[in-house]
């Protein structure tokens, strides 16, 4: 198994539940868990700063992470993370412990190269990217950073399945493993504007709207109306 390109540092913690997770953000860490292999599941405590620097890099997302705690290291990969809603605070992490000899099933992202010599593009068309990352299952030393799809020689109004997406050997698609080959990216021609339907709600270009006042007149000539 290669070596880590990221190191995190971790504390063991004792205390569990809300209360104890809430104290321990005031502190500036977060709580994490540790878990698989062979050894049992482990609570942990990471610096914020530290992993929240890390969670910029694309590739800490799909890379064997190295977490220290105290004097032993374990190779890892990112499972889970839990942000705030509306901050740039990380809440919960988890952490799945790597082994050398079992696959593991991680996201990729995926790099599209060739866009701008697409055929489809140069006739007019929209590249529409349904998935900018998938699911693979492969031994550690097999795992890729990323995987490329060529956008090239793509034309009008058509697609690329996941079929057609190149893994190294040993890698597998996960969602092919269970027969579904789903697509990845498509170019299609751009809507015409007689085509665009108006949202309920939404102002159609042209179309009057009412004043207050000529709304009142109107309810009160309907209800002059009604009394005669």
């Amino acid at each position: 198994m290669s070596k880590a390109a990221f190191n995190l540092i971790a504390e063991l913690r004792d205390d569990k539940g809300k209360g104890a997770s809430r104290r321990l953000r005031r502190t500036g860490k977060v709580p994490a868990v540790l878990y698989g292999g062979r050894d049992e599941a482990r609570t942990l405590s990471l610096d914020h700063d530290q992993l929240a620097n890390n969670l910029d890099n694309e590739t800490f997302y799909s890379t064997i992470l190295n977490i220290k705690v105290g004097d032993i290291e374990q190779a890892v990969i990112l499972k889970d993370l839990q942000r705030h809603p509306a901050k740039r605070r990380v809440m919960h992490a988890d952490f799945q412990r790597v082994l050398a000899d079992e696959k593991i099933t991680i996201s990729v992202p995926l790099h599209f190269l060739g866009e701008d010599l697409a055929p489809g593009v140069n006739e007019g068309g929209i590249i529409s990217k349904m998935q900018t990352e998938i699911e693979i299952s492969c031994l550690p030393r097999d795992l890729p950073e990323y995987l490329e799809v060529d956008v090239s020689e793509v034309e009008l109004d058509k697609m690329i399945q996941l079929s057609s997406v190149v893994v190294p050997e040993g890698v597998e698609i996960t969602d092919l493993s269970h027969g579904r080959d789903q697509p990845v990216l498509a170019i299609h021609r751009p809507m015409k504007e007689e085509e665009i339907e108006p949202v309920e709600g939404e102002e159609v270009e042209g179309a009057e709207v009412p004043t207050v006042d000529e709304t009142e007149a109107k309810k009160e000539e309907e209800e002059s109306g009604e009394e005669s």
